[in-house]
This record gives C-alpha cells, sequence and structure tokens, in this order.
C-alpha cells in the first residue's frame, strides 16, 4: 500500500510538474468585457478546436498592420461575416475529414512521426457563427484591440510565404466555402492543433496551459476556468 501511494504520488507530482512548465503566463481574463473589446469563437469539433473572428475588421487590421499573408489569406472570403481558422497536420488534416477507426493509423503518423508538415485552414461563415456551429461547443473570448492585433499578427507568422505570392493556397477545404494554406511549423503530438489556438489566445494576453491543451476539452476547460471565456 505505501510503495502504489508513493506512486500515485510521484504521478500526481509529475503531472502537477508538467502543468507547471506548460503554463503561459497572461491575464485571467477576469476583467468586464469593454464597448471596443473584439468578440471572438473557439469552437471544439470533438477532438480539433478553430478559431472564429471577425472577417472585416480582422483584414482591415491585416492591411493597417502590414499582415501581407493574412490579408492575401482572407481576400477569397471577403462575401463572409466571419472565418473560421485552424491549424493542422497537412496529410491528416487535408485527407482525413473526420477521426474514426479506419483513420487511427493516420492519426498516429501526424501524432508521432516526425518532419510532419501543416496547413492552415480557413472557412468563410455567413452570419451568426453560434448558430453555423450550433452543434458543437463553443466559447467566446473578448480581446481588447491590441490582443486582437497580436492574434493576428499570430495567424500571419503561421502562414508560409507562396513561391509566387504572399501565400501559397492548395485547394478546397473540409467544409462550406473553404481554403487549405501552407503554413510553418512541423506538427506532433506536443505541438499540435490545440496547442496552435492556445498559443494563438496567448498571444493576446490569455493565460493558457499547453499541457490541458493537448486535446481540444482541456483546452476548453482551461479557457473557461482561467480565460475568461463564456458561452455565447
Amino acid at each position: 500500500m505505501r510503495r502504489a501511494a508513493l506512486a500515485l504520488c510521484g504521478v500526481l507530482a509529475a503531472i502537477a510538474l508538467l502543468f507547471l512548465i506548460t503554463d503561459l503566463p497572461g491575464d485571467r481574463g477576469n476583467r468586464p468585457p469593454l464597448p471596443h473589446d473584439v468578440p471572438v469563437m473557439v469552437v471544439d469539433h470533438g477532438y480539433h478546436a478553430g478559431l472564429v473572428l471577425p472577417r472585416a475588421l480582422l483584414a482591415a487590421r491585416a492591411q493597417a498592420l502590414g499582415l501581407a499573408r493574412l490579408a492575401a489569406a482572407l481576400s477569397p472570403f471577403v462575401a463572409y461575416d466571419h472565418v473560421e481558422i485552424g491549424w493542422g497536420d497537412e496529410g491528416f488534416y487535408r485527407n482525413v475529414p473526420s477521426l474514426s477507426v479506419a483513420t487511427l493509423p493516420q492519426a498516429l503518423r501526424a501524432l508521432f512521426a516526425s518532419g510532419n508538415g501543416s496547413v492552415l485552414h480557413v472557412v468563410g461563415v455567413a452570419g451568426d457563427p453560434a448558430a453555423y456551429f450550433a452543434r458543437s461547443d463553443r466559447l467566446r473570448l473578448d480581446l481588447p484591440p491590441e490582443g486582437f492585433d497580436k492574434t493576428a499578427a499570430s495567424i500571419d507568422a503561421t502562414l508560409a510565404t507562396g513561391p509566387a505570392g504572399p501565400v501559397e493556397a492548395l485547394g478546397p477545404g473540409l467544409y462550406g466555402p473553404s481554403l487549405f494554406f501552407r503554413a510553418v511549423g512541423d506538427y506532433h503530438l506536443m505541438r499540435n492543433c490545440n496547442h496552435w489556438i492556445a498559443r494563438t489566445v496567448n498571444a493576446a494576453g490569455r493565460r493558457v496551459s499547453l499541457a490541458a491543451a493537448t486535446v481540444s476539452a482541456g483546452l476548453m476547460a482551461d479557457l473557461r476556468l482561467r480565460g475568461g471565456a463564456v458561452t455565447p
């Protein structure tokens, strides 16, 4: 019993240490929303999360800040009120629309193999994004303007420069009016799609745990508990 108790304490201490060393500092998001704040949404698709932003404002800030890659990626979506943006492994994201037993080998390759290229997925969203993603778990974050600008810069930095233009479009996305774009950074278990969302909202000042964000449910729980996120 004593050995089991010591082993359990060791496991719990290791988990606590993991959360401590992967915690990215920021504010607690506990102030009330201000009139000039920008509402953005985090959407949980079950194992993968996306970030929903107001397209016109995002495009305007990209132009104002000289974020040429982001401005180019948004240009095909001028007819839409919002865009959903997500990052992921190129091979899995582009070719496997859902996780299942049949697609498990591709998922394991994406998580544990090395040298996995990445893509950014951009979806045009018309109307109310809460209605568009009604079947998904959703959270709203109210970002101050300077935080929204830092989020825009973080997304721009994720896009790879194209061989003949600001970005390299790779073809249609998974659903709705959407496109894939070449991105930077290798995808793996410790740098996955949900970590990308966590780092992107952390750029806006929100405190996040990368350990919690290893799975989308952990990301959502962390944003609810510490990030000031609310259900829209």
